[in-house]
């Protein structure tokens, strides 16, 4: 069971999904017939940053975007009934999504794939070099919060598939915090909060004089990810959002994404892992004894 410490995380996601829907409220109160509401999971955050101020200059259109853990992003729609836009940073969310019936299954689309890695501080102090090196006694270890974010539902995929009982019972003793976003599990390292996370491949790029990326082994790979948009069910400017989409996925939003290395096709991803791999895939269940406490 992690440590007692960790359920703070619980009251900051639950914060921010108030203060969401605050805002959410606020901003639906003042009808702009220009303005897109943009709810993206963080693990696209670098790139999208830069892409929304360039669509914005080159279209006229506002986009208010929204960035969290992506199991956040996903509640504070359903409760607010606001936003045009749903960008999550796994598979696992947008299946999610799916499944509850929130967004326009017809719009939904493919942007670029993610690969599951270990990431460190630079030069690898620790010498971390393979899943199972997490578990060494008094390492510091950061995943995501897997209630509300992609990446800790893949962390625990792994640990679950690759480690065993006695391996799984020594790295509990090491995960020291859950993080509630994707941004903030890569932060981790960069703060120096954590000797290793399980993160994406791309933070390295984020953070290249901090973050090194150790690559996971293709037989400690269940499958790789993808962010993947689509048109949710409380759009109230559906074609604003598709000329959006339409704007990642051509040549100019995806060089924001190439920027940070971000793998723009399938076999990019699967070259880079060596081995054939599923992409995607159902929604991962994640256990219940890996969830934090609810008070």
């Amino acid at each position: 069971m992690i440590k007692n410490k960790t359920f703070g995380v619980v009251s900051l996601c639950s914060a921010a999904m108030v203060i969401f829907i605050i805002l959410m409220n606020f901003s639906s109160g003042r009808c702009e017939d220009n303005k897109i509401i943009f709810l993206a999971g963080s693990a696209s955050k670098p790139a999208v940053e830069e892409l929304v101020k360039e669509f914005e200059k080159e279209s006229g259109i506002k986009v208010d975007v929204s960035f969290g853990g992506s199991g956040v992003l996903l509640s504070q729609m359903k409760i607010s009934k606001a936003g045009d836009l749903y960008f999550p940073g796994s598979v696992d969310f947008i299946e999610k999504a799916k499944r509850e019936n929130l967004i326009d299954t017809a719009s939904e689309t493919q942007v670029v794939y993610l690969v599951p890695s270990i990431n460190v501080k630079r030069g690898n102090p620790k010498g971390i070099k393979t899943l199972k090196d997490l578990c060494k006694p008094g390492l510091k270890v950061v995943i995501g919060n897997p209630d509300c974010v992609c990446l800790g539902v893949f962390a625990v995929e792994l640990f679950e598939k690759y480690l065993d009982t006695a391996e799984l019972k020594l790295l509990h003793k090491n995960i020291v915090n859950y993080a509630e976003s994707c941004e903030k599990t890569a932060t981790s390292i960069s703060l120096g909060a954590a000797d290793a996370i399980i993160g994406w491949s791309v933070f390295e790029s984020w953070d290249a004089k901090r973050i090194e990326t150790v690559p996971l082994s293709a037989d400690n790979i269940v499958r790789l990810s993808y962010l993947s948009i689509a048109i949710t069910k409380y759009a109230k400017n559906p074609a604003l959002a598709q000329k959006l989409i339409d704007y990642i996925k051509s040549e100019k939003g995806l060089k924001f994404f190439k920027k940070y290395n971000y793998f723009i096709t399938p076999e990019e991803a699967l070259k880079f892992v060596g081995a054939k791999k599923p992409i995607g895939g159902v929604e991962y269940i994640v256990p219940r004894e890996w969830m934090l406490e609810k008070k």
